[in-house]
C-alpha cells in the first residue's frame, strides 16, 4: 500500500509539471512590461573648418585648406547643398576662388534605458531558491524562475523565495537598467563668392578700342596711295640739245675776248 501511495506522489508531481510548463509559453502575456528613457545632460563639440576651392571635376573636389594642405573629397553627391551668399548651391556650381566654411557639431547624450516587468499571481508550487509556479488572475499557471536576490512583496512585506508559501498572493517585479549613448552628427557648409578683382583708379583713362584694322586693308590703302612708277612724260633729247648750245655760246665768248685783247 505504501509503494502503491509513493507511485501516485510521483505520477501527480509529474502531471503538475507537464501542466506547467504547457501554460509557460502561453500565458506570457500575463507579464506586464513597460519601458521608460530618462536622459542625462548633453554635450556638444563644434569643429570649424575653412578651404578655398581649387578645382572642380565632375563630382569631385579639390580643395586648399587653412594651413596649406590639399585635401581631395571623391564623389560628393549631387544632394549636397552649400549655402552660399543666400543661394543654396550644388558640387557643380562651385568654382575656383570661393571660401567654404565646413561646421560639424557632435551631440552626445547619455540616457538610461529601464525595463520594468511585473506579474501578480497566486502561488501555486514553489521550489526555493529556483522557481515558482503562480496561479494567474485568468485562472492559467505559469511557471517562473527565480533571480537571485528576488524579493517579492507580499500583502506590503519584502521576502524572498524562502518566504513562500502556497496560497500566498505576490507581486513580483524586475527591473533591468541599460545605459546608452546617443550621438547625432550635424554638418553645414556655408561658402562666398571669390573677390572681384580691383577697378582702376579715377585718375586713370581708359582706353576703349574700337576696332582694329586688318594687315590686308592697311597694305592694301598704302599701295593705292603710292603708285609703284612714275609715268614716263620727256625723252633726253631736248637736254642734249641745251648742252650743245651752251657750249657754242662759250666758244663764241671766248674768241669775242681773244680779239679785244689782240691775243
Amino acid at each position: 500500500m505504501k509503494s502503491l501511495n509513493i507511485l501516485l506522489e510521483r505520477a501527480l508531481v509529474l502531471a503538475v509539471g507537464t501542466f506547467c510548463i504547457g501554460f509557460a509559453t502561453s500565458t506570457s502575456a500575463q507579464v506586464q512590461t513597460t519601458t521608460s528613457t530618462t536622459q542625462g545632460y548633453s554635450t556638444k563639440q563644434i569643429t570649424v573648418e575653412h578651404a578655398e576651392v581649387v578645382l572642380v571635376d565632375g563630382n569631385d573636389l579639390l580643395l586648399k585648406m587653412d594651413d596649406g594642405s590639399m585635401r581631395h573629397i571623391p564623389n560628393v553627391p549631387e544632394t549636397d547643398r552649400i549655402d552660399v551668399d543666400g543661394r543654396q548651391l550644388g558640387i557643380h556650381d562651385l568654382r575656383p576662388g570661393m571660401r567654404l566654411q565646413h561646421t560639424l557639431t557632435v551631440t552626445t547624450t547619455p540616457q538610461v534605458v529601464t525595463t520594468v516587468q511585473s506579474v501578480t499571481g497566486k502561488v501555486w508550487h514553489v521550489s526555493p531558491p529556483n522557481s515558482v509556479i503562480l496561479r494567474l488572475e485568468d485562472d492559467t499557471h505559469q511557471s517562473f524562475k527565480i533571480p537571485k536576490d528576488q524579493k517579492f512583496n507580499i500583502q506590503g512585506t519584502m521576502t524572498d523565495a524562502w518566504g513562500l508559501k502556497k496560497g500566498m498572493i505576490v507581486t513580483a517585479t524586475k527591473i533591468v537598467e541599460v545605459p546608452e549613448t546617443v550621438v547625432a552628427h550635424e554638418k553645414k557648409i556655408t561658402g562666398t563668392m571669390p573677390p572681384a578683382p580691383p577697378a582702376p583708379p579715377a585718375d586713370v583713362p581708359i582706353l576703349v578700342v574700337l576696332s582694329e584694322p586688318t594687315p590686308a586693308a592697311t597694305t592694301t590703302s598704302a599701295d593705292a596711295s603710292a603708285p609703284e612708277k612714275l609715268p614716263k612724260t620727256a625723252s633726253e633729247l631736248p637736254l642734249v640739245g641745251l648742252v650743245g648750245l651752251l657750249c657754242i655760246f662759250a666758244s663764241f665768248v671766248v674768241r669775242l675776248v681773244r680779239t679785244n685783247l689782240g691775243l
